[in-house]
């Protein structure tokens, strides 16, 4: 749970800190990983298993998906390469929300 709140925590802050641009940028990649893996209209939520090392997100994999069979597990992979983790390092879980429309 604590790795689970640093990871929105310091994904939140980087893209706040990061300005309007970065935001707009992971936005792209999101809608981009969502349109070619899975249906945008549907929502669901991943659990990934990664390391964070460097800045980035390697080694991931799925943990949980609460819509199995839609490619919403592919996209949270597609998403994670993208995701900031600034000087985060080690094991990390992290969730990845797909709304929905």
């Amino acid at each position: 749970m604590k790795n689970y709140l640093a990871i929105i925590a310091g994904v939140s802050c980087t893209l706040l800190l990061g300005g309007a641009a970065s935001a707009a940028s992971f936005q792209q990649t999101l809608d981009k990983c969502l349109i070619k893996n899975a249906n945008a209209k549907d929502s669901a939520t991943v659990m990934l298993a990664c390391i964070a090392n460097g800045g980035k997100l390697t080694s991931c994999s799925v943990v949980s998906d609460s819509a199995p069979g839609k490619g919403f597990d592919k996209a949270a992979l597609c998403v994670a390469e993208a995701l900031p983790m600034g000087g985060k390092t080690g094991e990390v879980k992290v969730p990845v929300r797909f709304p929905g429309a």
